[in-house]
């Protein structure tokens, strides 16, 4: 590949500068757990904090944004270790919340790939959607390009496996999108949010036409240094050589089981500094099952002491300067990576004789003793598979699942994600359920004290979970009046008034929020009241119902512990 050269900083310089002169207002990179999307355990994609406004709700800073977006991608882990697939990148993206089309955003892809990175167009090359059942073919984004001098042969039309996009759960804004190749590389989509598939499955035309883009950092940095793999860039080489030392190997950028050590422990990293910690649950299970992988994959490189801690110093030395909250939180990532390395070092090497032994006689792994590994030695389901085809074996599943019920134990995976249906999809229901939560935590607060703070919420179209500080567990009694004192506010008819104003009138107002870096300078308010009370007043991306009595009945299902110090409840409406 031509090699043009640039930096990750001013890749993303030059891209933020670009968008911006083009009316595009930067917005902060949002946090890796995602606020107000059950659907996934991370975010995936620079649009999750923005599904609110892709579904209508006005943006405080306009209808252009732009911003580079740090993400996890659990989907393809198994693709890790070739030459661009990665857990955790940075997405460049640019956004029309209902402005500028199809036009504006193939053009300035054109300019800002072609006259300002310096692609040569001989090496440039595009695909669009081919068309279904469910959309036409976009022959207006081929015409566009075509208008722009990429010939014919350069320009493909694919089907919706390939140039399609959403909706982010089962429905909700989707579109075609049209790809941009450097020398046969992914480096740029731009999606076209012209539909908004409905519960029957259907496809209608958005009311809004949104257009959504995605830039990986990392390739795009490789690709325009000529580098063969994203191992080979600024982001990774002082990573694979600590990774080098420690081996006592060379010339490992190619390895395998280098890169995903690199990887997995990078996307460690950054997830520890969000607040995750390993457990065998839904974030934690996957940072357990990412720190786990790459311990293995050390071992495979004979490497016999604790490294995930020391590969993580370089981690943060390379990323702090972009990321302030890695150096802050720098001692918790290293001690939750060294506790977490030796809690597994102390069953690997017996968990391995067991695998051994369970494999001399079968043909498959039973899901028995799939799930005794799992249990007893701490292995991740997906590494019994892993070693299974290593073996040329199989693990029976099925039976896994069923042993796993058995004892209750949840192992979600971030490419599964937590639910089917979530607030991305914009269900009636999951609206209703966001909107009880602020009653909810108004009425907890009015029974069990000031001191009470929301900890996290994660809705479906079923039922409302909502984690809050509290360290007793709540008694029958408070159960009964927090429940009353919610239905009595649905009863009353409120209304529920969104307002834009700066953070500091927000504060000042009595909104309630967790003031940090996660708020930009303008902010939505939702405060629910009625002329002679103010039920709640809280900081909020949305949606919610317009008044109380679109509600129903809330009924809280259960109140359990949900870590120290945090208690957690399940209701529904009803």
């Amino acid at each position: 590949m031509k090699k043009i050269g640039i930096t990750r900083d001013e890749l993303v310089k030059k891209y933020l500068e670009f968008f911006k002169l083009k009316g595009h207002k930067e917005i902060l990179n949002s946090s890796l757990v995602p606020e107000n999307d059950p659907t996934v355990l991370f975010t995936t994609a620079g649009m999750h904090p923005l599904v609110p406004f892709l579904l209508g709700q006005p943006h405080a800073l306009g209808k252009r944004l732009c911003n580079v977006q740090k993400c996890i991608r659990t989907g393809d882990i198994e693709a890790v270790g070739d030459d661009f697939h990665l857990t955790f990148f940075e997405m460049l993206g640019n956004w029309s919340l209902g402005d500028y089309w199809k036009k504006e955003a193939i053009d300035w892809s054109y300019e800002f790939l072609i006259k300002e990175l310096g692609i040569p167009l001989e090496k440039f090359s595009v695909t669009c959607f081919g068309g279904d059942k469910d959309a036409s073919k976009d022959e207006e984004s081929a015409k566009m390009w075509g208008s722009l001098g990429i010939k014919d042969n350069k320009i493909k039309f694919l089907s919706k496996k390939d140039n399609w996009w959403g909706p982010a759960g089962n429905t909700g804004p989707c579109g075609p999108d049209t790809e941009m190749f450097f020398d046969g590389c992914e480096i740029w989509n731009d999606v076209f949010m012209q539909y908004v598939k409905d519960e029957k499955g259907n496809y209608n035309l958005a009311k809004q036409k949104n257009v959504d883009t995605g830039m990986g950092v990392e390739r795009v940095i490789a690709v325009l240094n000529g580098a063969s793999s994203v191992y080979e860039t600024e982001l990774f080489i002082p990573i694979i050589n600590k990774i080098e030392e420690l081996s006592s190997k060379k010339k490992l950028a190619t390895n395998k089981f280098a890169r995903i050590i690199a990887d997995h422990i990078r996307a460690s990293v950054f997830i520890i500094s969000e607040g995750v910690k390993s457990s065998n649950v839904e974030r934690g299970y996957v940072l357990r099952r990412l720190i786990r992988r790459a311990i293995r994959s050390g071992r495979e490189l004979g490497i016999k002491e604790n490294f995930t801690a020391k590969l993580a110093e370089v981690v943060i030395e390379i990323s702090e300067k972009s990321y302030s909250a890695l150096s802050k939180k720098k001692n918790i990532i290293l001690a939750e990576l060294e506790q977490e390395e030796n809690r597994f070092k102390l069953t690997l090497e017996s968990g391995i004789r067991e695998f051994e032994k369970m494999i001399k006689s079968n043909k498959q792994i039973s899901g028995k003793d799939a799930f005794l590994l799992y249990q007893s030695f701490g292995f991740p389901i997906e590494m019994t598979q892993e070693l299974a085809k290593e073996k040329k074996l199989e693990v029976n599943i099925t039976e896994f699942e069923q042993e796993q019920a058995k004892h209750q134990i949840l192992s979600r995976t971030a490419s599964a994600g937590t639910f089917k249906s979530g607030l991305a999809d914009n269900s009636e229901a999951t609206t209703k359920l966001h909107t009880a939560a602020h009653i909810l935590l108004a009425a907890l607060r009015q029974v069990l004290g000031i001191h009470v703070e929301q900890r996290g919420s994660n809705i479906n179209a079923e039922r409302l979970r909502f984690d809050f500080s509290h360290k007793e567990k709540l008694t029958p009694e408070q159960v009964k009046e927090i429940e009353k004192i919610v239905n009595e506010n649905i009863n009353k008819k409120l209304d529920v008034k969104r307002e834009e104003m700066s953070l500091k009138e927000a504060k000042a107002g009595g909104a309630m929020g967790i003031f940090d870096e996660k708020y930009g300078n303008n902010v939505s308010v939702y405060t629910i009241r009625n002329p002679k009370e103010t039920v709640s007043k809280e900081i909020c991306a949305g949606p919610h119902v317009t008044n109380t009595n679109q509600l129903g009945r809330f009924k809280i299902i259960k109140e359990e512990s949900s870590s120290a110090g945090v208690r957690r409840i399940k209701a529904e409406l009803k």
